[in-house]
């Protein structure tokens, strides 16, 4: 019995370390601008509260998408169509709503409903057909960038006054007025996020408590360790692959709203490159690519190193004028990073065993 315990303790403790070293690589990239760019003569803001609660702004629809990222990765799976489906519900949400007068409260509806049957027609081919998951979601990618396309080619932008353009505008200040400062024109300015972000934060906290506590979690988990052995055990292994699909898909149209919501547009090349960064939070929150291991707090915090790089860069004058193009190296570097962390962990695993 003690053995056992023993073993139980060794394994959770090698597969907490890769979330221990992202925790840490968070603290060190915020504390580091911090110091860079929240005193001296380089003062920028970096010190405000706002400023760390804007990384959860900009990052809300990420956020959902690294939590659908995680739960299909868990199964040995990749998703490399959230990008498109993203831009495809952001542009039915825009031309429905300023184009063609329809009232989000359908709308928005209909958006998590295609997610669903997005979801499902990868999840049957993926689950019950046995094709590839990336190639699957290739074809996926393709179609919903092109339907994004077929609905329309400008930019289209939501000007409509209704209620989802006042939601995305609500400002849910924090309470006690914690981390106020007074600009330099005397007025104070109390920290605040939006309801986006309040949204994302109980998607975490939902998916987190279902891949913990629901036999639908636990299954993930023993399809991505382990297919046979989940096979023998009694478990529907292709059922579990058409559901992670399905809510992969569900939380990427929620995260396609929230994306609305912050840019309140659509455009054909929206959400460029989204997958990758979904899956580069994902595996550097400690997910394996091989499925069977990760949380999605790992993920999130994942999200939040990738919303950390991008300020960083924000703050720093000459490299902001490279656009995109130092954030994208530097993730893919800790992305090179972690993955080389996992074969390292998964070597020393196989020499234990």
């Amino acid at each position: 019995m003690e053995k056992n315990n023993m073993n139980k303790k060794k394994n959770i403790n090698s597969h907490s370390i890769l979330l221990l070293i992202t925790v840490g690589l968070f603290i060190l990239l915020y504390a580091a601008g911090y110091f860079m760019y929240g005193f001296g003569a380089n003062a920028k803001g970096f010190e405000k509260l706002q400023n760390f609660l804007d990384i959860f702004r900009t990052n809300a629809a990420l956020i959902c998408i690294a939590c659908g990222m995680t739960c299909v990765m868990l199964t040995g799976g990749i998703d490399i169509s959230v990008g498109s489906l993203v831009a495809m519900d952001c542009m039915i949400l825009s031309v429905g709503m300023e184009n063609s007068g329809i009232s989000p409260t359908l709308l928005v509806p209909f958006v998590l409903l295609i997610g669903i049957v997005f979801g499902a027609v990868q999840g049957y081919l993926i689950g019950y057909l046995g094709i590839q998951p990336f190639i699957v979601t290739m074809a996926g990618m393709f179609f919903a960038r092109g339907m994004t396309a077929m609905i329309c080619t400008d930019q289209v932008n939501i000007t409509v006054d209704n209620w989802f353009k006042q939601v995305a505008g609500i400002k849910v200040y924090m309470p006690f007025e914690l981390g106020a400062v007074v600009n330099k024109r005397g007025v104070k300015m109390v920290p605040y996020v939006n309801i986006p972000v309040i949204i994302a934060l109980v998607v975490v906290v939902l998916v987190f408590l279902m891949l913990r506590y629901t036999r639908t979690g636990r299954s993930m988990y023993a399809v991505g360790g382990n297919q046979q052995s989940a096979a023998l055990m009694g478990l529907n292994t292709k059922r579990t692959k058409m559901i992670t699909y399905i809510l992969s898909s569900f939380l990427c149209s929620i995260g396609g709203v929230l994306y609305c919501m912050n840019t309140m547009c659509g455009t054909t090349t929206q959400a460029l490159g989204l997958e990758m960064k979904a899956i580069s939070s994902a595996v550097i929150g400690g997910t394996l690519l091989t499925g069977g291991v990760g949380n999605v707090f790992g993920s999130f915090v994942g999200v939040l190193i990738n919303g950390t790089i991008n300020s960083l860069v924000s703050f720093n004058g000459e490299l902001t004028r490279l656009g995109g193009t130092v954030p994208n190296v530097v993730s893919a570097f800790l992305l090179f990073v972690f993955i080389m962390l996992q074969a390292v962990f998964a070597k020393l695993r196989e020499r234990k065993q």
